[in-house]
């Protein structure tokens, strides 16, 4: 026997019609009641999404990438030696910048200047930028540590739409690396 849909009756009950949900009248317009106030809740909900999203500045929406690029990175760097110190990644590590991006805002989303560094190499020495230069050149090879050196000059203002999409690239990417 079905119990009632009525979240205050929830009582058992023998269907009438095949498409009775409740066991009274009375259980029949609370539960019409309850339907349309979970409705509007639901419309409510979406409607503030909207409106949350009408609102966001382009620092929302580079705070949102970077923590997706951020993912992607440990992610691709997971079980890789620390860039500068060479200690094992695990547990949990940081996508150190190695040029920082409060001077190099355009290469805040190179995957050639961000990889894996351990918490103490990237916050309590800094980077550990000397270290971390002789970590990339090994890593990434010379020719594009040169082209990163070259690409610190550029001046690089990214659009809201470009944001959103490196978003996407950036979530297909780590949904790619955890596939694998």
């Amino acid at each position: 026997m079905p119990k009632c849909k009525n979240i205050e009756c929830k009582k058992q009950f023998e269907k009438k019609r095949s498409n009775q949900l409740v066991c009274s009248v009375e259980c029949s317009y609370a539960y019409a009641k309850q339907q349309r106030e979970k409705k509007a809740k639901r419309e409510w909900r979406e409607e503030k999404k909207r409106i949350k999203e009408k609102l966001k500045t382009k620092k929302d929406y580079e705070k949102e990438l970077q923590v997706v690029f951020n993912s992607y990175i440990r992610e691709r760097d997971k079980g890789k030696g620390c860039i500068s110190c060479g200690v094992t990644l695990t547990g949990k590590f940081d996508a150190g910048h190695f040029y920082p991006v409060g001077s190099y805002k355009n290469l805040r989303f190179d995957e050639d200047n961000v990889h894996g560094q351990c918490v103490h190499c990237n916050q309590h020495k800094h980077g550990n930028l000397n270290e971390y230069r002789f970590g990339l050149a090994a890593r990434i090879g010379y020719d594009r540590l040169e082209a990163l050196d070259k690409r610190r000059l550029e001046v690089r203002k990214y659009t809201i739409p470009e944001l959103i999409e490196l978003k996407v690239i950036y979530k297909d990417k780590l949904k790619n690396l955890k596939n694998i």
